[in-house]
């Protein structure tokens, strides 16, 4: 029987409890999961894709159903080049519907084997994103409940 394959892509620039919870119910659901660190040319970074990619390695080191790597063209054509069917995405009660949808709709028509999946974030944490966290850290506040004690370190470290 073939592996059910799915990605979970984003810049995860500091990835966050929100995406930690996406990915520790994703994994229930598919076989195999790759969390896939999209490099915008657009975007500068917080942290780099090289303490990112650092930082997911270790934090699911001891989990044999997730892979870690990085891209920087259409996640549909790295899922297409891997055999994966399927992307998943994380859904928020804040306005995310619109613009997931669009994206979704446009990655079906460049990739018609690979669906989006969409789960909602937990209603513990449907508040958190990656540049609020930035935000939150820049004016030194505490972000401990919003981030992996990893990524915490790795920011850190970056900071000082």
């Amino acid at each position: 029987m073939e592996k059910k394959k799915a990605l979970y892509a984003g810049t995860f620039d500091p990835f966050t409890n929100g995406h930690l919870d996406i990915v520790q119910r994703a994994i229930k659901i598919f076989d195999e999961l790759t969390i896939l660190v999209a490099v915008s040319p657009t975007k500068k970074p917080f942290m780099s894709t090289e303490s990112r990619l650092e930082v997911l390695a270790k934090l699911f080191a001891h989990e044999s159903k997730v892979k870690v790597d990085s891209w920087n063209g259409l996640v549909v054509d790295y899922a297409k080049k891997n055999n994966i069917g399927s992307i998943v995405r994380g859904l928020r009660p804040t306005g995310d519907f619109e613009i997931e949808f669009q994206m979704a709709s446009m990655n079906r028509k460049i990739n018609h084997d690979c669906d989006t999946v969409f789960l909602m974030t937990s209603e513990k944490l449907y508040y958190i994103s990656s540049s609020l966290v930035k935000e939150v850290y820049n004016h030194q506040g505490d972000i401990t409940s919003f981030v992996p004690p990893l990524v915490l370190d790795e920011m850190k470290k970056i900071k000082s």
